[in-house]
């Protein structure tokens, strides 16, 4: 795969392929079969591109299926460069403000002349109208119809609770981020670590969860990345790590992603990654709490169910009284992931949702043969688009991450021949493979140098490499990391097995010494004088 990353590539070159993939994606469903002169020479001219060009992009499209595959590589500009410099930006965003978002309701054809002429009077060249109607784009629609008194669009961008209705699955899905109400415990101590944070996606129609990441680090591209991925793929193979048996059939792109304002989906990294898998991005408005209210109310429901679990926060502190959430924390992270999994496959996705009537699962199975099943063209790319990064050095040992080595038979012929530090993509919750772009563009995955060892998530790594720092070792080892994570493993489901063992054993012996504090020191087999005597 040669193709730079989605967040890679100049701004004026993807807003450009991204209008041509909008084009042709209309183009074709309008025409499934065989097309004629007419109808390309009328897509043509809505390109302004030549009919050849017409057929050569339509031929890219299918091949590649993503928006990247219609980005023009001209010759000269570096991949990931952006040509608008801050002083054109800053221009076309007071233009917008001062100029477009006003009562008097001008044009965009004015909008671009104000830009060009405020460009010039100050000795710059003007941005192409494409840049300065992308930029525009970026303004909130709700809040572009408030400015400029367009009361129909500020209506239609309005919802009302409870009127929002997709016509299909996966024509909507809903993402959403909380903190956990429950403490969870450390792998190997069993000592309170605090609460973790909940990333969970949620299909509108069906009220199906598509998908969640459950973390100890707060809300970030990541966490929401990682939600997404696991939405979007089949979850057989998840589901059988977790030794979980009931089904949980979603999979597939959705065709738009709701979602709040935070940072995290508006990085550009999530923007791009879902513009070239034909994911469309509609973001909740400021201050307006109705939107999103499916998965707000899904949200309710899950912590709602956390609450009986030890170590519980509750969702009010007077509901606390004297209970002490840190003392009674039991679950660690993986058996909490485990929980909340069994919860929603179980007892969520298969009881009467209060709206629909129905149990989400079968409201899924009614119409699951007749969801458009949109999957990535590009698996690779498409986790790649999403996944977190590094920047490593290739030693000849190979590629060091975060403690553990990774080695791929691709990299001999860059051994000592590049003095660049390469691009990593890593999964961190399976880090026995990683992902290095070659000097060369291409991505291969390079895996632990070490086949023998068994696949750990990030946090294991970390916290067993910190182990072993502790210990005094100078030098790490993937073998030993790994190694200590097993024994870890070991290690805590033999001390809670003792644990519990414990308990038991000293409950049984207060209760015996209960009964049997009245005679304790009297021994019945002497006669007891009596007084008189």
């Amino acid at each position: 795969m040669t193709d730079p990353l989605s967040d890679e590539i100049d701004e004026d070159l993807w807003n450009e392929a991204l209008g041509r993939a909008d084009a042709i994606r209309s183009f074709l469903k309008d025409n499934p079969g065989r097309t004629n002169a007419t109808d390309i020479a009328r897509l043509a001219d809505e390109l302004e591109v030549s009919r050849a060009s017409v057929f050569r992009l339509i031929k890219l499209f299918r091949e590649g299926g993503t928006v990247a595959s219609l980005v023009e590589r001209k010759r000269g500009r570096p991949v990931g460069h952006r040509t608008l410099d801050v002083a054109r930006e800053e221009i076309i965003q007071a233009a917008i403000n001062k100029h477009y978002l006003k009562r008097t309701r001008p044009s965009i054809s004015q909008l671009v002349r104000d830009v060009q002429a405020d460009c010039l009077s100050v000795g710059l060249k003007p941005p192409h109208r494409r840049t300065i109607v992308a930029r525009l784009e970026d303004v909130d629609l709700r809040k572009r119809a408030r400015r400029r008194g367009e009361r129909k669009i500020e209506k239609a961008t309005t919802a009302v609770p409870g009127s929002f209705h997709p016509a299909r699955p996966l024509e909507v899905v809903q993402i959403d981020h909380t903190r956990a109400d429950v403490f969870v415990v450390d792998e190997e101590t069993r000592e309170p670590v605090g609460r973790p944070w909940l990333t969970l996606a949620m299909d509108v129609y069906s009220r199906m969860v598509t998908g969640f990441y459950l973390t100890m680090d707060a809300p970030s591209r990541l966490s929401t990345s990682l939600c997404l991925l696991h939405s979007v793929f089949d979850k057989s193979a998840w589901l059988k790590e977790r030794d979980i048996v009931e089904p949980w059939p979603v999979a597939g792109l959705p065709d738009k992603v709701h979602v709040d304002n935070g940072a995290d989906f508006r990085s550009r990294a999530f923007k791009r990654g879902c513009e070239d898998s034909g994911i469309s991005i509609d973001w909740r408005p400021p201050g307006t709490p109705r939107f999103g209210g499916h998965i707000e109310r899904l949200i309710g429901t899950q912590m709602g169910r956390l609450h009986l679990l030890p170590g519980t926060t509750f969702s009010n502190e007077q509901d606390l009284g004297e209970y002490n959430p840190k003392r009674h924390a039991a679950l660690t992270l993986r058996e909490l992931e485990r929980y909340i999994a069994l919860d929603i496959v179980g007892a969520y996705h298969q009881s009467i949702h209060s709206t629909l009537g129905r149990p989400p699962l079968a409201v899924w199975r009614e119409h699951e043969g007749e969801i458009p099943l949109r999957l990535p063209e590009d698996r690779l790319r498409f986790w790649l688009n999403f996944l977190p990064e590094q920047e490593r050095t290739l030693r000849p040992t190979g590629i060091h991450l975060f403690g553990l080595r990774y080695w791929s038979a691709a990299l001999s012929a860059d051994v000592g021949r590049t003095k660049r530090r390469l691009l990593v993509k890593y999964d961190p919750r399976d880090m026995s493979r990683v992902f290095v772009r070659r000097p060369s563009g291409n991505f291969v995955e390079a895996r632990y140098a070490d086949l023998t060892l068994p696949q750990v998530t990030l946090h294991e790594a970390v916290t067993a490499r910190r182990a072993l720092k502790e210990k005094g070792r100078r030098e790490v080892r993937t073998r030993a990391i790994v190694r200590t994570v097993l024994e870890q493993r070991e290690l805590v489901a033999a001390a809670t097995k003792k644990t519990t063992a414990a308990k038991r054993g000293l409950s049984r012996k207060r209760s015996d010494e209960r009964e049997q504090g009245m005679l304790r020191g009297i021994d019945s087999s002497k006669p007891v004088p009596f007084v008189e005597d």
